[in-house]
Parts: structure tokens; sequence; C-alpha cells
């Protein structure tokens, strides 16, 4: 079955970076885009970077764009997100998320603080 698990998160200075990773399994990950999305408490969930299936095209919110770079390893079938500059309203549980044949699978999710 498709599995998804996110790591890399933690407790962080506001200026500092970052780097999540989620490891995918039980599914030809070369052939799916991969997405990070994030919750912050009491918000809802907003989709933060996207990534086509060969990482030729990639893209963000708003609010992370030139401070966070989406990226992939599909020898590894492992996707990345690199974020620098944080900042407190980054704060907010990290998930990844794949569509195949019509149904989204998300991972359980990583916890970013950012905090001094």
């Amino acid at each position: 079955q498709v599995q998804l698990v996110e790591s890399g998160g933690g407790l962080v200075q506001p200026g500092g970076s970052l780097r999540l990773s989620c490891a995918a399994s039980g599914f030809i990950f070369s052939r799916y885009a991969m997405r990070w999305s994030r919750q912050a408490p009491g918000k809802e969930r907003e989709l933060v970077a996207f990534i086509t299936i060969a990482g030729v095209t990639t893209d963000y919110a708003d609010s992370v764009k030139g401070r966070f770079t989406i990226s992939r390893d599909n020898a590894k079938s492992t996707v990345y997100l690199q974020m620098n500059s944080l900042q407190p309203e980054d704060t907010a549980v990290y998930y990844c998320n794949t569509r195949t044949n019509g149904v989204d699978y998300w991972g359980k999710g990583t916890l970013v603080t950012v905090s001094s």
C-alpha cells in the first residue's frame, strides 16, 4: 500500500533552516507529482510546494516563494523541502502528499516549530 513518511521537523530559531524529507513506498514514485502542505494550529491545511514527476516544474505558495525549495530523488523515492529564513508563521505540521489513481495519500506529518 502507499506509504509516505515525513521526517526532519523540529524546533528552530527565526531565520534558521530545516530540510524535510518524505520517503515514499507502495507506488512507482517516479510517475507521480508530489506536494508538501502544512497545517498551522487553528488553520486549514494549505499547499506549500509542488513538483512534477521529473522535477522540471515546481510551484510554491506566495508565502514561501524565495525561501522554500522542493526537490525529489526518484532513485530514492524521496521528496524534500528545504526551508530557509524560517519565521514563526511557518510553524505547522508539514505533510507530503501524492495522488495516485484519483486517490489522495498523506503522510502523518512532521512538526516544525519556529521560535526563539
